[in-house]
């Protein structure tokens, strides 16, 4: 059986142009022993993958080889199986690339079992890389306790909307950062964000001062930029600041400026970056806090969905432009 597949061939420049890729027709080949053949159904896109396609090989996870297929996770169903523990008709979501099709192994607990009834959608949305990146950087890194406060750049993304409302379920008070009205509106009224603010406001600081009363104790870093400082200058003593994503850098050949570390000393601050695939042996763990937040109601998701598999190789670029509205992804 014939499916498409995109590699990447080149590596990208300042932007994604669409000649980084090629789409390719493969052949399905003959299962082996504890072989499984999934149909991928939704693929996954991140800003990661900005990271993935450089060349970098110092990086948390080697880079993509030029002529690889192109990776990224995504959910889908085996419709054919040499597996016992993975026989016909089972979804699965994990690492996955830009392909119609993907035979596996299922080892390497890369692939989990999506639970009987859950949407595609909601386990891209909520039970995947940005709901596991959301519970790993903010319960386990950043220790939240009830009554403190937190703010997250990038809040209307895929992973900042999640931070945010597990922060509000674990009785914070969250503010949130994000790039138009609509979302902010989006995060107060939908989500329940006690204060969300627009980063490209002319008062940001002082907006951001009034929405941290009683200052910050655990700041949720996506994007970089000017928000980093103003909230770094508000952190209270003993303050948690965790970052996770530099957006604002990702298609930038010179990196912002980070504030002056003497804030460090003074409020006994803690910072840490954080990459996943350093815990993928607590997913199954994590995935099952996850959904009992979702089926307590506590986490809202939104989706944008592309259609088409090539679909990928301009809409990535939503991601660094701010064109998406909820969790990017492409409907196979």
């Amino acid at each position: 059986m014939k499916y498409k597949a995109v590699k990447l061939v080149k590596r990208p420049g300042l932007k994604i142009t669409p000649d980084v890729f090629e789409t390719v027709t493969l052949e399905t080949p003959e299962l082996q022993e504890d072989q499984f053949l999934i149909k991928q159904t939704h693929m996954s896109l991140d800003p990661a993958m900005r990271g993935w396609m450089s060349a970098d090989t110092g990086s948390y996870i080697p880079p993509v080889a030029l002529g690889d297929v192109m990776r990224s996770s995504g959910v889908g169903e085996v419709i054919e199986s040499r597996n016992a523990r993975f026989p016909v008709g089972t979804m699965v979501s994990g690492l996955m690339g830009w392909t119609e099709y993907v035979v596996s192994d299922g080892q390497g607990g890369r692939l989990q079992v999506v639970p009987p009834g859950v949407s595609a959608e909601v386990v891209l949305c909520v039970l995947a890389l940005p709901g596991l990146t959301a519970y790993q950087g903010l319960v386990n890194i950043g220790k939240p306790k009830g009554g403190e406060t937190l703010v997250v750049s990038g809040a209307a993304g895929s992973v900042g909307s999640m931070v945010g409302q597990i922060g509000k379920a674990e009785g914070m008070r969250v503010v949130g950062v994000a790039g138009t009205d609509d979302k902010c509106r989006w995060l107060e009224d939908e989500l329940g964000f006690d204060a969300a603010i627009n980063y490209k406001d002319e008062d940001l600081a002082k907006q951001i001062a009034t929405a941290t009363p009683d200052g910050v104790d655990i700041y949720f870093e996506n994007t970089g930029g000017p928000v980093q400082h103003i909230v770094f200058g508000r952190m209270n003593a003993h303050g948690r600041i965790v970052v996770c994503g530099m957006i604002a850098d990702y298609n930038t050949d010179k990196p912002s400026p980070g504030p002056n570390w003497l804030n460090i000393i003074r409020k006994r601050l803690t910072i840490r970056g954080f990459t996943m695939p350093d815990h993928w042996d607590q997913v199954p763990v994590m995935s099952e806090k996850l959904y009992a937040y979702y089926q307590a109601g506590k986490l809202k998701h939104r989706a944008h969905v592309l259609h088409g598999l090539e679909s990928a190789i301009d809409g990535i670029n939503l991601l660094f432009t701010g064109g998406n509205v909820g969790k990017l992804m492409v409907e196979l």
